[in-house]
């Protein structure tokens, strides 16, 4: 059975200033969207979910459905604030949504087999799909409690543009994930690369400290183990207007409590994405090249 790839676009891109997930930075108007699931469907995955919101559902269809269906099944569901566990109160005044582990389970009624979860807003290169595909096909079935995730050096993930959030991982001497923690306001700093502590304080991290990029590898037994955490998380911020129960939260959880191992798949590719309006010009350049080189075609979906 081929993997799933889950997009998550439910974002609604606030520093960016539009729907970042629609904006053409091809030569032929694709999305960086486009480029991850050519990249997904030439490692071998079987099918694309995506998770949007309702309020753009429309422009989802309009550019994605009829271009991607003739080269691989594609499905959609949605992440709203009232997708709650039954009993649960929620503000009425909240209008943001509940974080990414949240969205991950809006797709526990079409996802059945492994599946890789990723940002709609990020490039992260072919190798990484390939070996994404590669780690979820070869699990057994003893090992649906052992996840994954493409660990990137932070050096690579950077905009010039502004500061960056990512998930510093701690791995142990077999290569799976201890922890991931979440770190903000990353940025260059005196020749260096930082995040500001709790204190105001600078950080300084290598170059080569591996970071979540959200690039996650799951099977189905995730549905079942997050569903009560997320049902707790709710009981536990039902007055709060901001928490969300993001997937680094969940997977220490998981971690701590023994109920799965996470496997850190390092990657040496540099990633980029269009965090700030500013980064959009690069994108497309860095994806010229990736085109004159042959890597890609100028027309991914002919």
């Amino acid at each position: 059975m081929k993997p799933t790839l889950l997009v998550l676009a439910a974002g609604m891109g606030s520093r960016y200033g539009s729907l970042k997930q629609i904006d053409p930075v091809g030569p032929s108007g694709e999305t960086i969207i486009d480029y991850s699931i050519y990249d997904a469907i030439r490692a071998g995955f079987g099918k694309v979910v995506f998770i949007i919101r309702k309020s753009f559902e429309q422009d989802f269809k309009d550019i994605f459905i009829s271009k991607l269906q003739p080269h691989i099944p594609v499905e959609y569901v949605f992440q709203e604030i009232d997708k709650v566990p039954a009993g649960s109160v929620v503000s009425p005044e909240r209008t943001k949504p509940w974080g990414t582990a949240h969205a991950i389970l809006m797709a526990k009624d079409v996802i059945n087999e492994p599946f890789a979860v990723i940002n709609g807003d990020d490039f992260y290169g072919s190798g990484a799909f390939q070996t994404m595909a590669d780690y979820l096909n070869s699990l057994t079935t003893e090992q649906q409690t052992q996840y994954s995730l493409v660990g990137y050096q932070v050096g690579n993930t950077m905009s010039e543009h502004g500061t960056v959030s990512r998930g510093v991982c701690l791995a142990d001497e077999n290569e799976f994930l201890k922890s991931v923690t979440e770190r903000t306001n990353i940025q260059y700093k005196n020749g260096g690369i930082a995040y500001t502590d709790s204190d105001g304080a600078f950080v300084f991290l290598k170059p080569d400290t591996l970071v979540s990029m959200n690039f996650w590898g799951f099977t189905p037994d995730y549905f079942m183990q997050t569903e009560p955490m997320f049902s707790d998380f709710v009981k536990a911020n039902s007055d709060s207007l901001k928490a969300e129960f993001y997937i680094p939260t969940a997977i220490d959880n998981l971690i701590n409590s023994s109920q799965a191992k996470v496997k850190v798949l390092k990657s040496n590719a540099r990633w980029f994405g269009v965090t700030y309006k500013e980064d959009k010009p690069i994108v497309i350049e860095k994806l010229a090249q990736l085109i004159k080189t042959g890597i890609y075609p100028a027309q991914l979906w002919k």
